[in-house]
């Protein structure tokens, strides 16, 4: 573990103790329903780490290098680009695949593009958006996000 994540966990359970004299009860309460989150999430987190873990089975690094690596330029990013927008799973666990995909051989603006327009464009969404924005501002917000998201990914690819 790195020292991020330690000083975190330190701050966290500090925080956790002082609320906890404070009040008691509301730090029960607290608890008790961050762990039936915990719970609720818990299919999800495992679906996803099984899906990586087959998704790493089946397909080797040069597969995934060849399709969104270095030198697949922007039909790859594309490819990602279209993933992500129509993927539905939290960015939490995002970050794990996008890291694990990094590892066999995509390339930093695939990972990019790919949590950008995971994060910033929700096509599984885009009926409830309609109903609430009107189709014009529903297109045009998830249109500018796809453009914005390349733009971004391309820029953290000439950065990193």
């Amino acid at each position: 573990m790195n020292s991020t994540a330690i000083f975190i966990n330190i701050f966290s359970l500090f925080v956790l103790l002082v609320v906890f004299f404070k009040d008691r009860q509301k730090t029960k309460q607290a608890l008790k329903v961050a762990v039936q989150s915990f719970f609720n999430i818990l299919p999800t987190v495992l679906i996803i780490i099984v899906l990586i873990g087959l998704m790493l089975t089946f397909v080797s690094s040069s597969e995934i290098s060849t399709i969104i690596g270095e030198q697949s330029g922007l039909r790859g990013v594309l490819i990602v680009a279209l993933f992500g927008s129509v993927m539905h799973i939290p960015a939490l666990l995002a970050f794990p695949l996008a890291a694990s995909v990094l590892e066999n051989g995509a390339s930093i603006v695939a990972v990019a593009v790919f949590i950008t327009t995971l994060t910033m464009i929700g096509l599984l969404t885009l009926p409830l958006e309609i109903k609430e924005l009107g189709k014009k501002m529903a297109l045009l917000r998830n249109g500018l996000s796809f453009v914005f998201a390349v733009i971004i990914a391309l820029i953290m690819g000439s950065i990193l």
